[in-house]
């Protein structure tokens, strides 16, 4: 369906056609709708690895306390009564 005004120019074209019927009539109108879509694609393939790193260094620091933590030696304690 197509609209355009009328005017001197195409005011005959316009008036010229058939004869308007007490016939039942059915048009379709359709309207025109942006689409926009987002669509995930697979592109790269990435595979991750482990790398274990060991690393040794020294350190040092004055101690104030050092406290042992033996069950063994705690237990035997106890039974003794001490």
């Amino acid at each position: 369906m197509q609209r355009e005004p009328i005017s001197d120019a195409n005011r005959d074209a316009a008036l010229d056609g058939p004869d308007i019927s007490e016939d039942e009539h059915e048009v379709s109108l359709r309207a025109e709708r942006p689409v926009v879509e987002k669509e995930a694609v697979p592109v790269e393939r990435v595979r991750l690895g482990t790398e274990t790193v060991t690393e040794q260094h020294e350190a040092s620091e004055q101690v104030r306390k050092e406290q042992i933590d033996e069950p063994d030696v705690d237990a035997g304690l106890r039974r003794d009564g001490r």
